[in-house]
């Protein structure tokens, strides 16, 4: 589905890319050729894997790259500190006339993705490269974000269904849209997000709050009469005043529901001891004959608080999940970035550019970077970067950038698949946008091929993700070069 927000707008950016646009012009540098590469350097939530999302979005973003006169006459109107206009007529001219024309390839929306790896590339004119930065980022850093949160939490419901509830606590209503977006490709079986099932065809679900129970004179008759409203999606929410008592009155509820040819579809615990109060509840539906009725969880969840209840034994069937899903909870970004990673020179080809800093996590990967992911059988057992320029061996050493000692060979037996895919060429989308369901599926499926021990919650085993060994040396060779 084709959508046309807001922000789809060049003006989604920070004004340094404009201001360096504006001297990549007036230096003659504006079209030269540029390789920038989109990555994050540590998985977030001190977990083993991250999920890539924001694909679609980022190319929604990119299909309005163009400037009408409201965005010129914005920027014209831009003053310098001694209160001339930033930008030049000349410059404003130029952008007049400007098209995407970039190449970018990019991992399919829903793949695993581990520290220093391109989740994309932007090769093309330096100007345009540049000026995308901040919307990209912008875009996939959230959204990577919150999938790989609510596949965490998925991964801790064992099964169960997860809902997500977090609209009212999301940051603002586009925050909001793209969190339930990104939850769904993490796993998650519905939202409570009604614009986002408009949106993006996501199943919506939900019950009822505590103020429908309050309305009321007593909470018999709020079930009631909610019953009558919603007799084929009735869960009823039993914590407002005596839970194990709202327990009961749900029952009597149910028993009226089955006698009118309904069932009672659950009742809801927001609040309390959850595991004792849904073990207990479990206790008094069963024995009155609704072993099927589901028993919803919410109130602040996250992975661990799941984790634990689910080893206390605690009878919860279907998982409500809102704050630390959507707003990532305490870790609110992911902090990829957006580095050069060659220049082309007329005479001389790709020069590789690389970022210094003291900090060795810090110093990016030089030159055309590409992503090949190996594989024996079914299972997942290594990842190298390695520069396109210069290919990549059947079986190489994959060397951690980050702690150089930490390394594997590939074995011979091991199938590779490079990750980053065409996407536009010359500004052209070249390929077809899968659907959400698409994306969500293989999301899952790429989980399936990760040992358990990466995808647990506490301490996860590291997998082996690491520049290809001739990569690395080149970067020690060009770091001794720099230094001298």
């Amino acid at each position: 589905m084709k959508r046309q927000l807001h922000y789809h707008n060049p003006l989604l950016t920070d004004l340094y890319q404009i201001t360096m646009a504006a001297g990549y012009f007036e230096a003659g540098k504006a079209e030269q050729e540029s390789v920038f590469h989109l990555f994050f350097r540590s998985l977030p939530f001190n977990g083993g894997y991250a999920i890539s999302a924001g694909l679609e979005d980022a190319v929604r973003w990119l299909e309005h790259f163009s400037f009408d006169d409201e965005v010129l006459s914005y920027l014209s109107s831009l003053k310098g500190n001694q209160g001339e206009p930033l930008f030049t007529p000349e410059f404003l001219e130029y952008l007049k006339g400007l098209r995407w024309s970039c190449d970018v390839d990019a991992m399919a929306e829903g793949t695993l993705v581990f520290p220093h790896q391109p989740i994309l590339r932007v090769k093309g004119q330096l100007l345009q490269a540049q000026w995308v930065e901040t919307a990209l980022l912008n875009i996939i850093n959230f959204q990577t974000l919150i999938a790989t949160r609510a596949a965490r939490i998925v991964g801790a419901a064992s099964g169960d269904p997860v809902l997500e509830f977090g609209l009212r606590r999301a940051q603002g209503p586009d925050g909001g849209l793209m969190a339930s977006r990104a939850a769904y490709i993490g796993g998650c079986a519905a939202t409570s997000n009604v614009l986002a099932g408009h949106e993006f065809g996501i199943p919506v679900k939900g019950t009822h709050a505590h103020s429908w129970v309050m309305s009321f004179d007593d909470e018999l008759s709020a079930f009631r009469e909610y019953a009558e409203a919603m007799p084929d999606n009735c869960v009823l929410l039993v914590d407002t005043f005596d839970t194990l008592a709202g327990v009961e009155h749900a029952i009597e509820i149910g028993r009226e529901l089955r006698q009118r040819g309904h069932q009672l579809a659950g009742i809801r615990l927001d609040s309390g001891d959850l595991a004792w109060l849904s073990k207990e509840s479990r206790k008094r539906l069963d024995e009155a004959g609704f072993e099927d009725t589901a028993i919803v969880a919410s109130n602040d969840l996250d992975e661990e608080t799941i984790e634990s209840l689910r080893n206390q034994g605690a009878k919860i069937t279907v998982w409500g999940v809102g704050t630390r899903m959507v707003t990532g909870g305490e870790q609110s970004a992911l902090g990829g970035v957006y580095k050069l990673g060659a220049l082309r020179d007329e005479k001389a080809g790709w020069i590789p550019k690389m970022k210094l800093s003291e900090e060795r996590v810090k110093v990016s990967q030089p030159g055309i970077l590409q992503v090949r992911r190996f594989r024996e059988g079914d299972q997942l057992i290594g990842d190298a970067i390695y520069d396109e320029e210069r290919g990549c061996p059947a079986h190489p050493t994959l060397i951690d950038p980050s702690e150089p000692l930490r390394r594997k060979v590939i074995a011979e037996a091991a199938q590779g698949e490079d990750l980053l895919v065409p996407l536009y060429r010359k500004g052209e989308l070249v390929a077809e946008l899968p659907s959400l369901d698409v994306v969500r599926d293989h999301a899952a499926a790429q989980l399936t091929l990760l040992d358990s021990t990466i995808r647990r919650i506490d301490r996860p085993h590291r997998y082996p993700a690491g520049l290809e060994s001739g990569l690395y040396n080149r970067k020690q060779e060009l770091l001794d070069a720099l230094e001298t």
